[in-house]
């Protein structure tokens, strides 16, 4: 079911308590959560955030300590282990206290959950509780595991159970969605692709360092990344031409050490850099183009900035990257073919810098008209209010969106 957009009127933000529910304060998911937080509080919603306490660094500290002061509802955390086990209770039982709480405060109630465990979190509750709208958002999630696999079963098992707890699909991107209804079937939830967005100030060109490398990749090192496949293809380029191209690796992940001891045996030392995790625009700084090696991908926040900004872009055709890349989709490549990313790679160092430019400038152009914050804040805000108003009939009307 297709939700049809409301006209943006009725109900007053100051009427409805929106409390995010995620796992881990990393990557292209938080990036999202602190973005829809950030600008639904700026448009007068109480807004909370319930997250993990083990993960985020301090970069991750740092970024909810800013989160803090502009949300009403507060930011608590507490440990959400990646994998199953008694602490999950916990977090299931203050996310049911946080909501019960709310409830009191007789204003509406949204619980938006994000990614595997926080739709957990959020969603549960909702087999014997109806006080609040639960909305759900993938970001990949329990969907980026291979089907077949023991843990895809389970996964789906669980999804199963929960959709029975969800009022509420919102899907950052046509991948996704395709993918949930695949697995799960028909839902009583509406369902609607809502694109992740970025700032206005992100579609302004990054200047390059004066010894920028050849290439980036800016993301999570583990397997779905492909990032092995890009020093394979690297190597690849160093011993079949007379080219010599630099890579950097910014970011962190559990592979990190195994992706160290790969660079090490090919020889490429010399040519690669791995610099933890990065900003995005200081990452994009220190290279001319940028590398999406993915095996799995839903809507990738790094590869938004990237083409935003307008930079030279070698992709791989999974999940939603040909939605970002819209009518220049045929410019991605297969996954997990070293030989052909390498001859995208040494193509991409011979070819003229103003056709490079100009492809750049021209998919930025398409990014910019689909992909925004504002856009993005606008169509989850009119998704609550119908959502509200098919659950709670004492609300009459979407919550305002301006």
């Amino acid at each position: 079911m297709m939700l049809q957009p409301l006209s943006p009127v009725g109900v007053s933000p100051q009427d409805i308590n929106i409390l995010h529910v995620l796992r881990a304060p990393v990557g292209g998911l938080f990036r999202h959560v602190a973005d829809l937080a950030t600008e639904q509080a700026a448009r007068g919603y109480h807004v909370g955030i319930i997250c993990d306490s083990l993960t985020g660094g301090p970069v991750g500290a740092a970024r909810l300590a800013s989160l803090a002061p502009l949300l009403e509802l507060g930011v608590e955390r507490l440990p959400m282990p990646r994998q199953p086990s008694l602490n999950d209770i916990r977090a299931i039982c203050r996310v049911i206290t946080r909501t019960s709480a709310l409830r009191r405060s007789a204003r509406a109630l949204v619980i938006h959950g994000h990614g595997a465990k926080g739709g957990v979190y959020a969603r549960l509750p909702g087999l014997w509780s109806h006080a609040a709208v639960r909305a759900y958002t993938p970001h990949g999630g329990s969907f980026n595991y291979r089907p077949g696999t023991a843990i895809h079963a389970l996964y789906m098992r669980v999804e199963a159970v929960l959709k029975h707890a969800t009022d509420l699909y919102l899907f950052e991107s046509a991948f996704i969605k395709s993918r949930v209804e695949a697995e799960l079937g028909p839902s009583r939830a509406p369902g609607i692709v809502n694109v992740n967005g970025i700032s206005d100030d992100e579609f302004q060109a990054v200047p390059k360092q004066a010894d920028a490398a050849d290439f980036l990749y800016l993301g999570e090192l583990r397997a779905a990344k492909g990032i092995d496949t890009l020093i394979e293809a690297m190597s690849i380029v160093h011993k079949t031409t007379a080219q010599r191209p630099s890579l950097v690796l910014a970011g962190t992940g559990p592979d990190e050490a195994a992706l160290k001891q790969q660079v090490a045996l090919l020889g490429l030392a010399p040519f690669i850099s791995f610099v933890g995790a990065q900003r995005a625009r200081d990452a994009m700084a220190r290279a001319r183009t940028f590398v999406v090696p993915s095996r799995a991908e839903s809507l990738p926040y790094s590869l938004l900035e990237a083409t935003g900004a307008g930079m030279p872009v070698i992709a791989t055709n999974v999940g939603g990257i040909p939605e970002i890349f819209g009518p220049y989709a045929d410019r991605l490549i297969a996954s997990d073919n070293a030989p052909l990313l390498a001859a995208h790679l040494a193509a991409a160092l011979v070819a003229p810098e103003a056709e490079r430019i100009g492809t750049a400038l021209a998919i930025q152009g398409y990014v910019q008209s689909r992909f925004t914050i504002k856009l993005m804040v606008t169509g989850i805000l009119e998704a609550y209010g119908q959502a509200l108003r098919q659950k709670l009939p004492g609300i009459s009307a979407a919550p305002a969106t301006i």
